[in-house]
């Protein structure tokens, strides 16, 4: 015969069970939903870091020409610290794009 404490004992483990595998569902969804944010920032850090790179590419390459004020390379470097800073832009509005569609 099975005793009030026996049927209160099984009604509190399969109780704990069902917690357990709420709470393990739960964790499993936020450890997934913030490990596409972690992947996507990298993915965005990449980008503009190949954008950088190669404006850094760009700038080197005419800094090791003699420069004057109204020549066509200063236009270029010009235009290369114009991209660096769109690239920093990107990388700022990639980021808040990652913010807000999380939310």
């Amino acid at each position: 015969m099975i005793t009030n404490s026996e049927a209160f004992g099984d009604f509190y483990a399969l109780w704990d069970i069902h917690l357990s595998i709420i709470f393990s569902l739960c964790g499993f969804f936020y450890l997934w939903k913030f490990s596409r944010i972690i992947l996507n920032f990298e993915d965005a850090l990449e980008d503009s870091l190949d954008i950088l790179d190669e404006s850094f590419q760009t700038i080197g390459g005419v800094l090791q020409k003699p420069i004057f004020h109204d020549s066509p390379e200063v236009r270029i470097v010009i235009d290369e610290i114009g991209k660096s800073r769109d690239a920093i832009l990107y990388i700022a509005n990639r980021v808040s794009s990652i913010s807000d569609m999380n939310e």
